[in-house]
């Protein structure tokens, strides 16, 4: 069971099971000496994310599942699979649970999306595949995975008094215009970015998501 960040400050494990103590959003020196095939992830979105990028890196997403236990109320990713951000049923379901296979999203600068990523007042334009999803200005797109279509959804919002929001299933999302940064799983990307790629691995993540 990996515990990430501030997680360690109020997060106890079960009698028996083993608990390694990682930074916020673990690298490669933290995270590949761990890797099992299964693990448990207590943290952040971003901390998740983290250590599932070391997954794909390391080519184990087919033989590895990962439980979750958000240390946040307001978790995308529990959210967009229906995990509990209560933090003992979270524990619970990430113990006893089963995996599902969810897309994984990556980015084109190397990063992996979990949960959400959004591009505020984009100004440009944006294709889903090959359908124009924006060309001008909005107030922000938003990428999700998606279990039911062909790997994610993007949600393009425009008005400032009336919102008005369109959403695009696809494989891909890429954006280009004006500089903006980008936010994966609730982390900026460094610097602004003419364009990014947001699009579907060929791999799906074994996420531990369904109650026994």
């Amino acid at each position: 069971m990996l515990v990430c960040g501030r997680a360690g400050e109020w997060f106890t494990a079960p009698e028996g099971v083993r608990t390694e103590a990682l930074p916020a959003r673990p690298g490669k020196a933290e995270v590949d000496p761990l890797l099992t095939s299964e693990l448990v992830v207590v943290g952040s979105d971003a901390d998740l994310a983290a250590v599932v990028l070391r997954l794909l890196r390391k080519e184990k997403l087919d033989t590895t599942t990962v439980g979750y236990v958000p240390a946040d109320a307001d978790s995308a990713v529990a959210a967009q699979w229906g995990l509990p951000t209560d933090r003992r049923r979270a524990l619970d379901v990430a113990l006893t649970g089963f995996d599902r296979p969810v897309p994984l999203i990556r980015d084109d600068a190397g990063g992996v999306l979990l949960g959400k990523g959004v591009v505020r007042n984009p100004r440009g334009v944006a294709y889903c595949d090959d359908t124009v999803a924006l060309r001008g200005e909005a107030g922000s797109i938003v990428v999700r995975p998606d279990l039911d279509g062909p790997g994610l959804v993007a949600t393009v919002t425009r008005g400032r008094l009336i919102k008005r929001r369109q959403r695009f299933p696809a494989r891909a999302f890429q954006l280009g215009g004006a500089p903006s940064v980008p936010v994966s799983d609730g982390v900026p990307y460094p610097r602004p970015m003419e364009r990014w790629t947001w699009y579907r691995h060929t791999h799906d993540l074994r996420l531990v998501i369904v109650a026994r």
